[in-house]
């Protein structure tokens, strides 16, 4: 299947690792001219060593802090001329409500609510100048499943998702696309930061444990490149119906019992 992507220029956000990261592995493979952001110049360039080592291309890369007004205006003067962008970075830590600081709080969203709707204030208008562009929110299936001991991430989480149709409706008065991806559960080091957190509260440690992931759909956690597939396919003109819609990648787990 030919996802007609060959040539296109790719932004990636939080390209640097777990599904970012994925992301780029997966546009580059298809032809695209992939651009990778991350907080930290050491990741940035590890990132793009193992992407041309990989694929044999280089890709661009970009050191900005997504948190800060100061990166997301660096990020801002690459994204003229993108033609697909991919809204990947965020942190959001866990706990309720008393866990976090208000400054965490307020970090965490920064990076992230705020972080994806500063560079979709940036690049939606050139798209819809031209009548062409795709943005996609890689968002979190806290959205459709809110937790207490992800309460942060849940209620940011939602946010993004209206944002997404809100956004993704009105982008097609001018040719542009606005898609989402509700991720579940997925091998990331994020995802063992995130369950240690809620081991602390459930065991009063912070102990790894395999069997936590255990209840999931086929008894795993989602691959990285399962959801950049996803991501890559909505990215494409195989999906070119599709807009202000957010896709939940969760294997089914929202509508399992228990």
């Amino acid at each position: 299947m030919d996802l007609n992507l060959t040539g296109k220029s790719v932004l990636i956000t939080g390209g640097t690792r777990g599904i970012g990261l994925a992301c780029a592995k997966a546009f580059v493979s298809e032809g695209a001219k992939v651009t990778v952001a991350g907080s930290t110049q050491a990741s940035v360039e590890e990132a793009r060593h193992e992407l041309r080592d990989k694929e044999g291309i280089g890709v661009k890369a970009l050191c900005a802090d997504l948190s800060r007004p100061e990166g997301r205006q660096a990020l801002a003067e690459q994204l003229g001329g993108a033609d697909i962008l991919v809204n990947n970075a965020g942190a959001i830590p866990g706990g309720g409500l008393t866990a976090l600081s208000d400054d965490q709080w307020r970090n965490a969203w920064d990076l992230k609510v705020h972080g994806y709707i500063d560079t979709t204030r940036h690049a939606l208008p050139e798209m819809m100048a031209r009548g062409w562009g795709v943005i996609v929110n890689v968002i979190g299936i806290a959205a459709r499943m809110p937790r207490y001991d992800y309460l942060c991430g849940s209620v940011g989480n939602a946010a993004l998702s209206t944002f997404t149709r809100a956004v993704g409706a009105f982008a097609t008065t001018r040719g542009v696309r606005v898609v989402g991806v509700n991720s579940g559960p997925t091998e990331t080091d994020r995802l063992i930061s995130l369950y240690k957190a809620r081991a602390l509260q459930k065991f009063g440690d912070e102990s790894w444990r395999e069997e936590m992931l255990q209840h999931l759909p086929f008894g795993r956690a989602a691959r990285p490149e399962e959801i950049a597939d996803l991501v890559v396919y909505l990215a494409s003109d195989r999906a070119s119906y599709l807009s202000g819609v957010v896709v939940d990648a969760d294997g089914g787990a929202q509508y399992r019992d228990g």
